[in-house]
């Protein structure tokens, strides 16, 4: 008697989950790229984070999704194209298809070349909010992963660090696990107010959940 591979079986579990999920549904209705939308947008509904006329950059952004749910909270009305209020800049390793309105800029943010196009982007001007939903390609090995989840977090405080206003907000994904309190630790150092929020949205099963931070703390 022959079996299903692993892996076959696997990826047949998630195609199911994916196609009867209804976030995904949802997404498709409203014309998101994907479910992440609706993460965004319960955190945002939580804290109130997302205003127009704000300057907001998205980390790791592509395919986009999160860059349209901004895009429609800084616009008349919750357009999807059209007038905008604010700016909108995404940054990713990989490339993502234009979205009307966000300046999309490819490459590694720790890279001089690239942060002197966001800089330019910004207009000088300092960031209301950073949103990350940045992960690594996960490797099955728990240390190392947990290692790269971790590294991703430092890169994106750092980055808050030296581009958002003083009462500014950062918002990052990460992953219950190893490092997960040396991660809200590390919050909890550089904000003054720091919630943790598992949107309806993230599948039970999943470890994900998300960071806000609220308010730099400034060193003395």
């Amino acid at each position: 008697m022959k079996t299903q591979p692993k892996a076959k079986k696997v990826n047949k579990n998630w195609l199911h989950d994916h196609i009867s999920d209804p976030w995904v549904k949802l997404a498709q209705k409203e014309g998101y790229r994907a479910r992440a939308a609706y993460k965004l947008k319960e955190i945002d509904e939580q804290f109130g984070l997302v205003r127009p006329g704000q300057v907001v950059v998205d980390l790791g952004c592509a395919p986009g999704a999160w860059s349209q749910y901004l895009r429609r909270r800084m616009a008349p009305e919750g357009a999807a194209s059209g007038q905008l209020q604010g700016s909108i800049i995404g940054l990713d390793l990989l490339p993502m298809e234009p979205i009307e309105g966000v300046t999309f800029i490819q490459g590694d943010f720790r890279d001089e070349a690239v942060l002197a196009q966001l800089e330019a982007a910004a207009q000088g001007r300092a960031m209301d909010l950073v949103v990350s939903d940045m992960a690594p390609n996960l490797s099955g090995i728990a240390s190392a992963d947990a290692a790269r989840v971790a590294h991703l977090i430092e890169l994106a405080v750092d980055f808050a660090q030296q581009h958002l206003k003083a009462d500014g907000a950062l918002v990052v994904k990460l992953f219950h696990g190893s490092g997960y309190d040396a991660l809200v630790q590390l919050f909890r150092d550089t904000f003054h107010v720091v919630k943790v929020h598992k949107p309806k949205a993230s599948r039970d099963r999943s470890a994900e959940t998300f960071l806000v931070g609220l308010r730099l703390k400034r060193p003395a």
